[in-house]
């Protein structure tokens, strides 16, 4: 087995290689989403449910999202923990026509909860050509990417928003209003090809800003501001205290452009459902109120439009990546295209590689539960 390391870096000296293997470990995909099932299954969680949450987490980090996988997990046996997360029940369709649906979640496990209205989404796309369902009381459903994907596998367009705990310090404001609000759209192409969005309406997600707190490191410019809304580039100042800026940075750099596309996933989710919104939903940290998040699925049939939607699509994405790159670059992406490059990574490596300090977490987490910990992939 290879140096199995994050992101594409190349090794300038057996030093360097070493270094940076002591910083990762290499763990199976398979035993990434077992560990999650044991955790989850250790506090009551229903065998169905823990496959779902470990699935949706686990394709986050396969993707190269490591701010929405594992990292995750001690949010969620938490909130069973303390019962701001039902451990058992089924969504519950409210209302519903044709083509459109509004669920009420009943408080269970996100990817619970998505899964079942992106299901309902998808096949009314395939009896009327869309399918738009909203739903309340739900909770944190990792990668909004996840549920895209899945339509895309079926031959549809997918779209997926979720409203999330307030972290935005909406432009001109001094305080966290708004949510990361984060929003997918993706579409099929020819051969398995396909355009993936996946992305929040921040500069950046939350765990991202986490995970440099993890590794002891600054952020880059732009990410969040601390206390006094002066951008800062330490993690801390951010996450305790300050705000994330929303898309685009401050008003200078079109930072309002991020803003209204927060408040667009807002009237999306909390609004059309009926779920809490803005500053209502509950904050990110010590707080033990009921998420209540508002979501989001819409799936649509191409073929309810102009026939050959997939060649049009491939025309377009091979258009930009046969662009010429710029000086420095090798080559120019679509949405999608750095998340496919990652998951051959992974393919080849074996495994995913999780940087040492998340994986001192699990092992904590793993002591305190009285679970078997991730077994790592040996150099």
């Amino acid at each position: 087995m290879g140096l199995c390391v994050c992101g594409p870096r190349s090794f300038r000296s057996f030093s360097t290689a070493r270094r940076l293997l002591d910083e990762y470990k290499c763990v199976a995909v398979n035993e990434a989403e077992s560990f999650i099932e044991r955790c989850m299954r250790s506090v009551g969680t229903p065998d169905q449910h823990c496959r779902a949450l470990s699935q949706a987490l686990v394709a986050g980090d396969v993707r190269g999202h490591f701010s929405h996988g594992l990292n995750r997990l001690e949010m969620y046996v938490h909130d069973i923990e303390v019962g701001t997360t039902a451990l058992e029940g089924t969504p519950e369709i409210v209302k519903e026509t044709a083509a459109t649906a509004l669920v009420e979640g009943n408080n269970l496990l996100g990817p619970v909860v998505a899964n079942f209205c992106n299901e309902m989404a998808m096949k009314k796309a395939k009896d009327t050509g869309v399918g738009w369902v909203a739903c309340r009381g739900s909770n944190h459903y990792g990668i909004a990417g996840w549920y895209t994907m899945k339509a895309v596998e079926q031959g549809l367009l997918g779209m997926s928003f979720t409203n999330t705990s307030p972290l935005i310090v909406p432009t001109r404001a001094r305080e966290v209003t708004l949510g990361t609000n984060p929003l997918s759209v993706a579409a099929p192409g020819k051969n398995g090809d396909s355009f993936v969005l996946d992305m929040a309406t921040s500069c950046v997600a939350l765990g991202k800003i986490e995970m440099a707190k993890r590794k002891g490191v600054e952020m880059p410019h732009g990410w969040g501001v601390d206390s006094k809304g002066q951008e800062t580039l330490d993690p801390e100042k951010v996450l305790s205290g300050g705000g994330q800026l929303p898309l685009g940075g401050m008003e200078l750099t079109s930072g309002f452009k991020g803003y209204g596309l927060a408040m667009m996933v807002e009237v999306f989710c909390g609004i059309l459902a009926d779920a809490a919104f803005g500053p209502d939903i509950r904050k990110w940290k010590g707080d033990e109120r009921v998420a209540n998040l508002g979501q989001c699925f819409v799936a649509i049939n191409p073929s309810a439009f102009a026939p050959g939607f997939e060649d049009r699509l491939q025309v377009l994405m091979d258009n930009f990546r046969n662009l010429q790159p710029m000086e420095g670059e090798t080559s120019v992406l679509v949405a999608g295209d750095p998340e496919r490059i990652h998951m051959r990574k992974v393919e080849q490596d074996g495994g995913i590689s999780y940087h040492i300090n998340l994986m001192d977490a699990m092992d904590k987490l793993a002591d305190r539960l009285n679970v078997a910990p991730m077994p790592t992939i040996q150099e």
